[in-house]
């Protein structure tokens, strides 16, 4: 993996010390590591060091996907190694270039919404995988104590949730950091929390089962467009309903297994729902099922997931081998699989895939919302 690298803490500044040895030793301001649970590369300005560790990787594949990634794979280009994009959020500026300058570049979208955006801006047609979420980082028995909001920022619906728990005053929230929240911002919401004694603020969680482990209704009220909800799935896959914007992506991730409410409707009809879901037994039970049904349906199995990507990297790299015959995958003795391709961005092969898939079962992480 290649990532960007911010300065600040302890992996920042060691990165950046052994960043600038490495340029004076081989001329690329890069460094590479192994702190995460794979090795990644680190560099201050990514696409200019792409190059360089794609020929230290050997790599047979290049998947660009956040931090710019039209910049990515337009660098990636200059490589002649395949190159696939996976598409995760909607807003085009911040794509570090123009779109249409990557020509035919196959793509990855992470929902139905997002590849429509896209085709529609760019007259693209991507294959849509949904993110891989190993259930059993989020399962949990339920004890239903409170309602439970995460990433308690403006642009995720903040000041709605903020709205339903004022409402509310009978019903426990938890409210639950996740991105870093700027002072400012931190000290608006924590004057609103102390007119709320019914909202407990949580900061953010190394493993979430502790969180869905006490939360009876999941909110995302998020009034931009989420590219698909990740935290939607998190919370069915252990039956919690969810009451969400109808905005982007979300309703696919809620499906029938919550109720979906447009932004700008009044907070008495968000309240409304809340509470409805909240005190009505039989009604409940009901989204709950429909939740645990939803969580389970094949799109998002990880065996799925996986002969999806797989697909979708072969057929980057039939494309490239049909212009270039000379790319190590058009030898390969098995046309038919990508055998140990080393990839900048991804893992190397459905195998490989599948293997953190199991080893990443037991680690717990931090929630995103995209």
């Amino acid at each position: 993996m290649l990532a960007g690298l911010k300065p600040g803490g302890l992996v920042g500044w060691k990165a950046r010390l052994n960043m600038m040895n490495n340029q004076w030793r081989s001329g690329s301001k890069v460094f590479r590591d192994s702190v995460s649970e794979h090795p990644v590369w680190r560099a201050c300005f990514p696409w200019n060091a792409l190059q360089y560790v794609a020929q230290k990787e050997q790599s047979e594949l290049i998947v660009a996907m956040s931090g710019g990634p039209v910049r990515m794979a337009l660098a990636a280009k200059q490589t002649d190694i395949p190159i696939l994009m996976l598409l995760q959020n909607v807003e085009f500026h911040l794509l570090g270039g123009d779109f249409r300058e990557l020509a035919n570049v196959p793509a990855v979208a992470n929902s139905r919404f997002t590849a429509e955006k896209y085709r529609t801006a760019f007259g693209i047609n991507p294959r849509v995988i949904y993110p891989f979420i190993s259930a059993d980082r989020y399962r949990t028995e339920r004890t239903k104590q409170n309602v439970t909001f995460i990433n308690p920022i403006a642009m995720k619906g903040r000041d709605i949730a903020l709205g339903i728990a004022r409402q509310c005053p009978e019903i426990p929230f938890a409210f639950v950091e996740s991105w870093q929240l700027f002072d400012e911002n931190r000290h608006d919401l924590m004057q609103e929390l102390q007119a709320l004694p019914n909202i407990t603020f949580l900061p953010p969680q190394n493993d979430m089962r502790a969180v869905y482990e006490k939360c009876g209704i999941l909110l995302a009220p998020s009034v931009w467009e989420e590219a698909y909800g990740r935290v939607v799935t998190e919370a069915q896959i252990s039956g919690i309903p969810v009451v969400a914007s109808s905005r982007g992506g979300l309703p696919e991730a809620v499906g029938p297994g919550g109720i979906l409410l447009d932004p700008e409707q009044p907070i008495a009809d968000w309240t409304a729902a809340v509470r409805k879901l909240w005190h009505d037994g039989r009604h409940y039970d009901e989204l709950s099922a429909a939740a645990l049904a939803h969580a389970e349906r094949r799109e998002i199995n990880s065996d799925h997931q996986i002969d999806a990507w797989e697909s979708a990297m072969m057929t980057a790299c039939r494309r490239t081998s049909a212009s270039h015959t000379d790319h190590p995958f058009s030898a390969s003795p098995r046309g038919d699989r990508i055998v140990d391709a080393r990839v900048v961005t991804a893992p190397n092969s459905s195998e490989r895939l599948r293997q953190d898939q199991r080893l990443r079962a037991d680690v717990p992480q931090r929630p995103t919302i995209e």
